[in-house]
């Protein structure tokens, strides 16, 4: 089916608790590239992607862009009050994204498809109208936009999906992408030398051409 989505985006300095294996230079390309991994499977699901920047010279030749000076829950209200048509949030770190998990979100029946992240996030909102919505997020925010949706009287999906649960902000997360991911995020971590590695029975990265800040 048809819709729109919504990309929240940080272009400068972004994915800060990575610093220990990438720079600064390097997190903003990676950024990039799950980014374009989201882009990309919107649009094989038949979405038209938006995403909001908080940059002003940020570009992307294949979405709109929309800029924004407002932190992540003005921005996102701000956007969801304007909207008349259904409208999927889709966070911009989730780099083992697939067009059929977006497909399943979206073609819920409930008013609200709500994928949660780990640590008590929110990955993926579908809105079928999203001006009965707001935004909070930041802490549980899984368990606040349960409360928002009853707060409107909006019945919930909650999608239990493996692709859009995984988001990336940790050295321990990039695991999970060099072994499941097929797309630009994980091209872009193995032209760095991350590769997967073992010790003590347990799966980690390691990088071949970079030292670790310690």
């Amino acid at each position: 089916m048809a819709y729109r989505a919504v990309i929240p985006f940080k272009p400068v300095d972004p994915k800060t608790r990575l610093s220990c294996v990438l720079n600064r230079e390097e997190r903003e390309s990676f950024a990039r590239a799950m980014l374009r991994d989201v882009v990309t499977a919107v649009w094989s699901s038949g979405g038209s992607p938006i995403i909001l920047s908080t940059h002003p010279c940020f570009s992307c030749p294949d979405a709109e862009v929309v800029v924004t000076a407002a932190g992540l829950n003005d921005a996102l209200n701000a956007f969801f009050t304007q909207e008349k048509e259904p409208l999927c949030m889709v966070m911009a770190d989730l780099p083992l994204v697939t067009p059929d998990a977006l497909q399943r979100v979206v073609g819920t029946r409930d008013d609200i498809a709500m994928v949660p992240g780990r640590g008590g996030g929110t990955n993926v909102l579908y809105l079928r109208d999203p001006r009965r919505f707001r935004a909070d997020f930041y802490g549980a925010s899984y368990l606040k936009h349960l409360r928002i949706a009853a707060e409107f009287g909006c019945s919930v999906e909650v999608v239990d999906s493996f692709r859009l649960h995984t988001d990336v902000d940790e050295k321990e997360d990039l695991v999970e992408l060099l072994i499941h991911g097929t797309g630009t995020s994980r091209e872009f971590l193995e032209s760095l030398g991350f590769s997967l590695v073992t010790e003590h029975g347990r799966v980690g990265v390691e990088r071949h051409t970079h030292k670790e800040a310690r």
